[in-house]
């Protein structure tokens, strides 16, 4: 008993708090990812998390990078809690080995997590210039699960620590780099096939307009928007939604004059938040078509279906890939 309570308290509670803050990581990671494959709005206080969301930084390898901080998390509670499944008292040698090597695989997971937040930070403060709290709380959560794999055991090599925070962190910070080389700004792009692509934003909105719609509009385009117009389709937005910047560029400048659009967010042109709300219009963009609403991003054919347009469609913006 007496060597129980010579244990400091955080070695005793290390692995349990460590399991805990993973757990709430990975339900919040879950939460974004859904959001983010749904294309919803995140229950948020700013409107910045849905910025930060729909940038091409909430993305790798084609991705929502949620998905891949959820990985992270669950990875992270599995190596915390790992060494509390294995009954010492029948098979010490195993826990020891479960108890070391889990420790490392600590490490190195809130080093790794750790640089990668950092490099968030630095993009919410410097390239996307939004405070996005979900962002925040997991680099806070990888912050503190670093502390606590430092200071929730007693290392024997001290030195230890250090090298695999410079190899781990060298690694991570080069593979982040690497993964967002190709990251592009708000416009637009030329694909092989000659057409138009629609870029998603990376910058801020103007407040109250949103982002420039950069894209060109073909015939097919304003034929379709004219007949949307004609058919009573509506398009429910909020100018500071990027999803509903990707549905601009998909008509293009000139045809998107032509569509019906309710702005629902206060502080833009012309808001009307009281339509939207008796429309139950929960995300945006929101189409409402012959009385019915479907929600996100549609492409031109899809409206083209769903109004039974007949015009041409030869479109030539397209989705960004």
């Amino acid at each position: 008993m007496s060597r129980r309570r010579s244990i400091p308290w955080i070695h005793r509670w290390s692995r349990p708090i460590i399991g805990a803050i993973a757990g709430f990581g990975a339900l919040t990671t879950a939460y974004l990812t859904v959001v983010k494959l749904s294309l919803n709005t995140a229950a948020c206080p700013t409107e910045s998390c849905d910025l930060v969301l729909s940038s091409p930084y909430a993305e790798v390898f084609g991705q929502p990078l949620a998905l891949f901080g959820f990985l992270a998390y669950v990875s992270m509670l599995i190596f915390a809690l790992a060494p509390l499944a294995v009954d010492s008292t029948k098979n010490k040698a195993l826990n020891i080995k479960i108890e070391n090597t889990t420790w490392l695989l600590l490490l190195a997971g809130a080093i790794a997590m750790t640089v990668f937040s950092s490099y968030l930070m630095y993009l919410l403060a410097f390239e996307l210039k939004a405070l996005c709290i979900y962002c925040l709380a997991s680099a806070l959560f990888s912050l503190t699960l670093l502390v606590l794999t430092i200071v929730g055991r007693t290392w024997e090599d001290i030195g230890q620590i250090f090298f695999t925070a410079i190899v781990v962190g060298m690694i991570t910070l080069i593979g982040t780099l690497g993964a967002y080389a190709g990251v592009n700004g708000a416009g637009t792009a030329t694909n092989a096939s000659g057409q138009q692509v629609a870029v998603r934003p990376v910058t801020q909105p103007t407040p109250g307009i949103g982002w420039e719609i950069t894209t060109v509009s073909g015939a097919s385009e304003i034929a379709l928007a004219r007949h949307l117009t004609q058919s009573g389709a509506k398009e429910y937005i909020a100018w500071w939604c990027p999803h509903c910047h990707e549905q601009k560029l998909l008509f293009g400048k000139e045809a998107y004059k032509d569509i019906t659009h309710v702005e629902c967010a206060e502080g833009g042109i012309d808001p009307r938040p009281d339509l939207c709300k008796t429309a139950k219009i929960e995300s945006f963009p929101t189409w409402e078509i012959k009385g019915k609403l479907y929600p996100g991003v549609k492409s031109l054919n899809e409206l083209a279906d769903l109004t039974n347009y007949t015009g041409d469609r030869n479109f030539t913006i397209v989705g960004a890939p």
